[in-house]
Parts: C-alpha cells; sequence; structure tokens
C-alpha cells in the first residue's frame, strides 16, 4: 500500500509564504506522477499543480500560476508545494496525489485518475 503524508500547513498572513512537503512511503517515485489538489469549505476539490514522472512537465492552476512551484527530491521520496504570495483565497486543506503513469509525458488535472492520497493538511491564509 502506497501512503502519502501530508505536512507543513498552518496559518500564515496574506503574503506570506509556506512549504508543504508530502512523504511517500512503499514506493519509489519512479514512474509515478505527482500531483497536489486542494479544497476549501463549500467548494470542491481543485487541481493546484502537477508533474509527471520523468518531471518534464509541470501544470499549475491559473489561480496560482507564477506563485507555487512543486518540485520532488527523489532521494527523500517527497514531493514539495513551495506557496508564495499567499492569499486569503488559497485557504483550503491541501491534498498531495500520486499516479502510476510510467511514460506519460503531460500532466493529468482529473482528480479521479489519481490513486494514492495523504491525509491533507490545513492552510490558512489570514487578511
Amino acid at each position: 500500500q502506497v501512503q502519502l503524508v501530508e505536512s507543513g500547513g498552518g496559518l500564515v498572513q496574506a503574503g506570506g509564504s509556506l512549504r508543504l512537503s508530502c512523504i511517500a512511503s512503499g514506493r519509489t517515485f519512479s514512474s509515478y506522477a505527482d500531483a497536489w489538489f486542494r479544497q476549501a469549505p463549500g467548494k470542491e476539490r481543485e487541481f493546484v499543480a502537477g508533474m509527471t514522472w520523468s518531471g518534464e512537465d509541470t501544470k499549475y492552476s491559473d489561480s496560482v500560476k507564477g506563485r507555487f512551484t512543486i518540485s520532488r527530491d527523489n532521494a527523500k521520496n517527497t514531493v514539495y508545494l513551495q506557496m508564495n504570495s499567499l492569499k486569503p483565497e488559497d485557504t483550503a486543506v491541501y491534498y498531495c496525489a500520486a499516479r502510476w503513469a510510467p511514460l506519460v509525458v503531460v500532466v493529468n488535472i482529473v482528480s479521479e485518475n489519481y490513486e494514492y492520497w495523504g491525509q491533507g493538511t490545513q492552510v490558512t491564509v489570514s487578511s
């Protein structure tokens, strides 16, 4: 069983930064695509950022483009989401997700296509 555990959430003022981490167990990162999704109260889960297994393609939602960066450290089996210039509308529970996707060269933004999910970490951005 592949397990993903997020950490790094918390309370931050608008304009601040946070770095989320997602540690994987039961797998190596090779041939897995990784992504971050978020869900705010009363809203549907939405794609935030993703990376193909090779790292050759990354994709971001328009709302976070230029502010968030997804990265991966294969040696540590960890995926990161660096979040800068945070806004109150970024407040949500953030989930990391992974899928087995060998040979896939573009990021998949559909949450239903991801097999493995973390428990979520709360990010709250105050005004």
